[in-house]
């Protein structure tokens, strides 16, 4: 009874795509809308293996141009370069672990250009993967599962086992 309460409150604390996005531009400053999809999944994989826990529900969709979570998109598209308040996100959301892992994410891959981002997705299996069968130009609906993502970067070793 009490796993099931607890259960029942972690889920409806859990934090959304807008509120990983809204944290990341408040730390990092305004960016090309692909950057942003490109730390946002990454900030979600490394959630996975770190804290073994999504930072977000919404899916990640292998597009043709790399990872990106159609939520986020529909609110910023038509723009190329996207800010903290594009987005209905609530920094304050994050907790401390959260932040943590988001921040060393942006540590390592947030001075990063867009298009090395994007290069580097389309090099790793989680993304790879879903596109197995789709033509390059061809946007795609395949989702890269949590599980997919997980497994992925579980295995890249123990340089990046640990945060902080």
């Amino acid at each position: 009874m009490m796993v099931t309460i607890k259960i029942e409150m972690k889920a409806n604390t859990m934090t959304n795509v807008f509120d990983i996005a809204t944290y990341i531009l408040s730390k990092q400053g305004p960016m090309p809308a692909m950057k942003l999809h490109k730390l946002v999944y990454y900030c979600q994989a490394w959630s996975l293996v770190w804290d073994e826990e999504p930072l977000f529900n919404e899916p990640i969709k292998a597009w043709a141009n790399g990872p990106v979570v159609p939520e986020l998109y529909e609110v910023h598209k038509g723009k190329f370069k996207v800010e903290a308040a594009d987005f209905p996100g609530n920094t304050k959301a994050l907790n401390e672990t959260q932040k943590e892992t988001v921040e060393a994410v942006l540590a390592y891959y947030g001075e990063k250009k867009s298009q090395w981002l994007s290069d580097l997705t389309h090099m790793e299996k989680p993304w790879r993967r879903a596109r197995i069968g789709l033509p390059d130009n061809e946007r795609g609906d395949r989702e890269i599962s949590h599980a997919t993502l997980a497994e992925y970067y579980e295995s890249l070793g123990p340089e990046y086992a640990n945060h902080g």
